[in-house]
Parts: structure tokens; C-alpha cells; sequence
């Protein structure tokens, strides 16, 4: 288990590697979800307490490879699944329901996490990002579900919460389908500098999640509702996590955290704690669920 003392210097040490690769023993099944199978891994025991780890827009259960044997280690139950329409659940959407819709919607991704989480019953949660948005609004909906909240690089306002975005706030009012052209563009041509391994496997997995799902995504994300007061009144110990250079700005983490009585923790990192700063999170995240067990 990681202390306080090592686990910024665990960080720091952490070498380039195969982001496909979970840890022995590790287990893949694919859930049968309202908008069709989702691809997920769990590791631990299976009676333990659950952490479930949402990943955001493009990416996948991959993004928390590194923190799987951290929380194993400690004596929990860690489970990761890709959001409908994204990597091994590509294949899951707004076809699937009945009657059909054409678009991702909210209550598609709600409605898949809460099914998640009936399926083994409640749980420590984070979500990364967009996926932020989505356990907000299952909270809301679910706080049975429900042992703490973890916001890893979420939104932290409503409406169009790209305005808020550093260097892109003032260009950020296009299209949906535009901006998440200008999103993926970043991406695929590493304007974060990620190493060799990691871009490698971001690029293909952009190859495989569908185009329209993140279009969708990205429009939904042009208009979060504000679940603010809601959230405040739930009676779980809440964490927001980010890092120093995050794509919208640490006092606007900040004034929601005050909002919604959460504690904050900040790291030496951008968008992705879970990649670059995992042992530090890891270690938060645990202090939390302490105060709720």
C-alpha cells in the first residue's frame, strides 16, 4: 500500500509501459448494460468494498491501469468499464434502447452507471471529466449507490463549460461537431507530450470510438444542467482532484468545491492524475474512503 511519504516520489518513477496490460488476475467480462455490453475489468476481492473508476470522453477503463493495484493492494474491489460508444463498448448505444434514439444522451450514461452499480450495490466512485457530469447526476438519482464521490478533472461549472476552458474559452462557442474535432486534433497529435506508449495506445483507441458518440458528448457537455445544490446535500465524503494545469482553471475547482462541501486535492500534473500522478491520488482517495466506512 502506498504511504504518504513515497507516493509522490512513486510518481515520479513511473516508467513508459503497455497501457493494455491490467495486473494478474484482473477479470473481463462484458455487462449487459441498457444501452448494450460494456467492455469492464475488476480486480480484487469480491466481497470487498467497491471502488468503480468512470472514465471521460474518448478514453476508457485503460486510463486507470495504474491504480488497479493500489486499490487491490488496500483491500478493495476496483472495477473500470468503457462508457457506451468508446473503445470495447463501441458497439453500445442509443440503438440499443427501446424504443431507439439517435443521440447519447445524459440518461444514457446515467442510466448505465446506475446499472453498474445495482450489480454488485454500492460503491466509492470517481469520475474522470465528462464522466464527472454523469456520477453527478446518478448521485442525484441513486445516493443509495452511492459510499463517496471522487471528481477527477470534472467540469466544475454549467452550461457551456468549455467558456471556462484555458487558452479556448474565447473560441469555444462552435459547433459540437467542430469542437470535438479541435479536441481530438490535440489529442492525436500529443500536444500534452505523452510518452511513446501511452499516445501509441490513445491513437488507436481513437481509431475504434465512434466519431458521433463523441460529437454527442461534446454537446452535452455545451450544456450541463446544474445539479449543484443537489450534490451539496448528499451525505457522502466528496473528493476533487485535479492537477495544477488543468484544463479550466484551480479557482473555479476550487469555489464548486466550496459549493458542494467537497475537500480538494491538487497535483503536480494536467488533466490526467489518474496517468501521471496515480500513487498520489490512490492516496487521497483512500484517506476518503476512510471517513465514509
Amino acid at each position: 500500500m502506498t504511504t504518504i511519504d513515497d507516493a509522490l516520489q512513486r510518481d515520479q518513477a513511473l516508467p513508459d509501459f503497455d497501457w493494455h496490460v491490467f495486473p494478474d488476475g484482473t477479470e473481463r467480462d462484458v455487462f449487459p448494460a441498457p444501452s448494450g455490453g460494456l467492455a469492464r475489468v475488476r480486480l480484487g476481492d469480491p466481497g470487498a468494498p467497491r471502488v468503480v473508476l468512470v472514465p471521460g470522453v474518448a478514453g476508457s477503463k485503460e486510463d486507470f491501469v495504474l491504480m488497479f493495484p493500489l486499490f487491490a493492494a488496500a483491500g478493495y474491489r476496483v472495477e473500470a468499464y468503457d462508457l457506451a460508444g468508446h473503445y470495447g463498448s463501441v458497439d453500445a448505444g442509443p440503438h440499443n434502447l427501446r424504443p431507439p434514439r439517435e443521440h447519447y444522451d445524459y440518461d444514457l450514461f446515467v442510466d448505465d452507471l446506475i446499472a453498474i452499480l445495482e450489480d454488485g450495490g454500492p460503491a466509492h466512485v470517481l469520475g474522470y471529466s465528462f464522466a464527472g457530469v454523469i456520477t453527478e447526476l446518478a448521485l442525484v438519482a441513486r445516493p443509495d449507490l452511492f459510499r463517496s464521490l471522487t471528481l477527477m478533472s470534472a467540469p466544475p461549472a454549467t452550461g457551456q463549460v468549455f467558456r471556462g476552458v484555458k487558452h479556448i474559452g474565447p473560441i469555444s462557442d462552435m459547433s459540437p461537431h467542430r469542437a470535438a474535432g479541435l479536441i481530438l486534433w490535440g489529442i492525436r497529435y500529443n500536444l500534452n507530450r505523452t510518452p511513446p506508449g501511452r499516445i501509441a495506445f490513445v491513437r488507436e483507441r481513437l481509431g475504434v470510438t465512434g466519431r458521433d458518440c463523441i460529437d454527442d458528448v461534446v454537446g452535452l457537455m455545451m450544456a450541463t444542467p446544474d445539479m449543484t445544490d443537489e450534490v451539496a446535500a448528499a451525505g457522502i465524503p466528496k473528493l476533487i482532484a485535479v492537477g495544477e494545469q488543468d484544463l479550466w482553471p484551480q479557482a473555479q475547482h476550487d469555489s464548486y468545491a466550496a459549493r458542494i462541501g467537497a475537500r480538494v486535492a491538487t497535483y503536480p500534473t494536467g488533466h490526467a492524475p489518474c496517468e501521471t500522478t496515480p500513487h498520489q491520488l490512490a492516496r487521497d482517495m483512500l484517506r476518503l474512503f476512510a471517513d465514509a466506512e
